[in-house]
Order: structure tokens, then C-alpha cells, then sequence
């Protein structure tokens, strides 16, 4: 590594380690754009700067060359999993970055940390970058255990993105590792769990209900967030198969499983997927739907992550079409912040739908629809069947549907 480099990633880490931001940093002597060049490697330091911060960090000016050895690796690893704020992993993240530390397994670590951490601020490709590391090691390193849970997640990263062909390869081998290896049901309920998703997706849904079928037996005799995301799994398939009524007893099963003490951001998410299975439903349940979310919201206020707003969002806008709340379903659509969005491959193409729809009802009847045709046939082209179907049977209906005289 250069050594602008690996002074600006050892820069940044300490600067992180001590809880500090730029601006504090830097103080009165050099501007905060010079140190994000420091950090970023753009800029080389002159002895004098070396100086100043080393005074201003409390460290000794080695500090900044020190070679990166096993210990400092580990010490920001203890660090990130010990805590949930954003400082330990950004730090542990540009530790890893300059680190020659070639032991593997402390490497896995780091990464799954970092990975865990991007998945929260809806980072994908981050995630996606940090999974595949992760993946090469565990192969590396032939553990079964760490190859099914670095590929599960490496799946579920890539469903997310609407990479449904490589998510549903990844997806099986975590499963035929975690059944040959015999592993504990945590992994193997977890791998199926994957492995539903993206069959679902893939509109592969015998496979899905068969496998899901196979998960709810399997966690048949706990009553943790596994039972209760299995549950919600078996919902969302027999949901995409037609079979409404049993998919709503299936997602209640599971809603009355789980206590909000115990997982209080899942018990708010299967209100989200309780509400998204009832506005969605044809015709939809708005009542039921604005229960689950008025729930939701006051979890969401208290544990939600930006991701989880943005859905809680994105499912009062659709509810708000639904009850011809027109203006409302607008403001709501416009309170998203799209260059931004966390969503799923799925949730965006959802609410690219709706907003299609919106534009149908304002009055813009030929954008809208065109904006339908082109997400179905996009959805069709990434593999995502029953999605596409569901957006050609929209289309079918709107354009059943006469012109409003705006």
C-alpha cells in the first residue's frame, strides 16, 4: 500500500477510534476538506501536519506507520462487535483495509461484521463486496459452518439487488452444505430461508413451497424470530400461489408467535408484511392494512432503521391510493427520498408501480401506462416472474379502466 494511503486509513481509524469528527480534527490549523484528502489518500502530509495531529489524537507521530499486526485487527474487531454505533465498524473497516494480517479467520470475522453493518444502511454493493470475500475465505478455509452462512447472506444481498439467477445458485449450495454437514437448525433454517425467498422470486414456486414446507417442520418445536420468520416465509408463498386465506393465517401464526420484547424490529416488520399482504390483496383490506401499520409506525419510531421507514412509508402510500387518498398517496410518494432508497429489487419495483398508477389517476394516462409496460417487461427480463405477472395483470386493469377527467 502507498504510503499516502495507508497513512490516510490509518489516519481515519484513529481519528474514529477516538470519537472524533473532522471538524474536530482539524481544528483551527488545516481546513476539514485537507483531511478528508489526508484520509482518502489524495493528499501526502508535510512533517508539520504529521505533527499537529499527532498532538491532537494524544498519539506519537509512529502511530500513523506503525505496521498493522494481528492485534490491531482484533482490537477494532472486539470494538465492532461490542457495539452497535456506526463509529466501530467504519473503524474497523479501514483497519481491515490497510491490515497485512493474513491470519483468515480473523479476516472472516471482520468482514461478516462489516457486511452486517453495510446490510443496515442498505449499502448493497458494499455488502455484496464484503460477502464475497467472505465466501472466498470460508472456501478457503473448507468450515462448512462459515460457507453456508457467508453464502445465505451473499444470497440474500443478491435477491435484494433483483440478482435472482446468481442468488438462487448461492442459495442452494448454502442448503446442500448445511444438509450434508449436518449443521445446527439455526444455519440450516436460515440457509431454507434463503433459499425460499429466492426460489419465490425466481417464480420457482413448487420448489419454494416444497422447501418451506421443510422449514416450518423443522421449527416446528421453537418459539424464537426463526419460527417466526418461517412462518412468515410459509405466508409469502402461499401469498404469490394465490391462496390468500392460508397465507393470512400463516403471517397471524406468526405475528402471534413472537413477542415485541424479544425482537421488537421483526415483530414491527411482520406488521409491515401483514400490511403489504392486505393492500395488496385484490380486493385489499385497507382496514386490516392501516391496523398493522399504525403497529408498525410505533415501533418503527422507537427501534426502525432508515430501510424499515422508507417501507413503512412506501405502504402508506399505497394504502392512501387505495382509499382514493390521491394527494395523500402523493405526498407520501414525494416524502421518499428516491436517489436514496434502501428498498428491495421487489419494494422498488412496487413503488415504481404505484407511482405509474398515480399518474394514470392525475391525469397523465399514456406516461403511466408506458411506465407499466416498461417495468413488466423489465421484471420479465430479470427472472422475476411472478412480479412481472402481477405488474402485466396492473396494466391489464388500468387500461380497462376509462380516462379520468382530470
Amino acid at each position: 500500500m502507498p504510503l499516502e494511503t495507508s497513512f490516510g486509513v490509518r489516519l481515519k481509524a484513529l481519528r474514529q477510534k477516538h470519537g472524533l469528527s473532522q471538524a474536530a480534527l482539524a481544528g483551527e490549523e488545516i481546513s476539514t476538506g485537507y483531511l478528508s484528502r489526508l484520509e482518502s489518500g489524495a493528499r501526502q502530509p508535510t512533517e508539520r501536519v504529521i505533527g499537529y495531529l499527532a498532538q491532537r489524537l494524544g498519539v506519537d507521530r509512529s502511530a500513523f506507520f506503525a505496521p498493522h499486526s494481528s492485534g490491531s485487527l482484533s482490537e477494532a474487531v472486539s470494538v465492532a462487535a461490542s457495539t452497535d454505533g456506526e463509529d466501530g465498524a467504519e473503524a474497523l473497516a479501514a483497519e481491515l483495509a490497510a491490515s497485512r494480517n493474513e491470519d483468515p479467520l480473523l479476516r472472516w470475522q471482520a468482514l461478516w461484521l462489516i457486511a452486517r453493518f453495510r446490510h443496515r444502511r442498505g449499502e448493497r454493493a458494499e455488502e455484496r463486496t464484503a460477502l464475497e470475500e467472505a465466501t472466498r475465505i470460508a472456501d478457503g478455509l473448507e468450515l462448512a459452518a462459515l460457507q453456508c452462512r457467508s453464502r445465505t447472506a451473499l444470497a440474500r444481498c443478491l435477491r435484494s439487488s433483483g440478482q435472482v439467477p446468481e442468488a438462487l445458485e448461492l442459495a442452494v449450495s448454502a442448503h446442500q452444505v448445511a444438509k450434508e454437514s449436518g449443521l445446527a437448525v439455526s444455519d440450516t433454517g436460515k440457509a431454507l430461508l434463503t433459499l425460499v425467498s429466492v426460489e419465490a422470486e425466481a417464480g420457482r414456486l413448487p420448489d419454494a413451497r416444497a422447501h418451506v414446507d421443510e422449514l416450518v417442520a423443522l421449527v416446528a418445536d421453537r418459539s424464537d424470530a426463526l419460527r417466526a420468520e418461517a412462518l412468515w416465509s410459509a405466508a409469502t408463498v402461499r401469498s404469490r400461489q394465490g391462496d390468500d386465506d392460508e397465507a393470512r393465517d400463516f403471517l397471524r401464526q406468526a405475528m402471534d408467535s413472537l413477542d415485541s420484547r424479544v425482537d421488537p424490529v421483526l415483530w414491527a416488520r411482520l406488521r409491515l408484511a401483514a400490511a403489504s399482504l392486505y393492500v395488496h390483496a385484490r380486493p385489499a383490506l385497507t382496514e386490516e392494512a392501516r391496523r398493522c401499520l399504525e403497529e408498525a409506525e410505533k415501533a418503527l419510531s422507537l427501534v426502525g432503521t432508515p430501510l424499515q421507514q422508507q417501507e413503512l412509508l412506501t405502504l402508506q402510500a399505497r394504502l392512501a391510493f387505495e382509499e382514493g387518498r390521491l394527494a395523500d398517496a402523493r405526498a407520501a410518494l414525494d416524502r421518499l427520498e428516491t436517489d436514496r432508497l434502501a428498498l428491495s429489487y421487489r419494494d422498488r419495483v412496487r413503488l415504481r408501480t404505484l407511482e405509474s398508477l398515480l399518474l394514470v389517476e392525475e391525469g397523465h394516462r399514456e406516461q403511466g401506462l408506458a411506465q407499466l409496460k416498461k417495468l413488466g417487461e423489465e421484471a420479465h427480463r430479470d427472472a422475476n416472474l411472478d412480479l412481472a405477472a402481477e405488474i402485466w395483470r396492473i396494466l391489464a386493469e388500468a387500461l380497462e379502466k376509462p380516462e379520468r377527467t382530470v
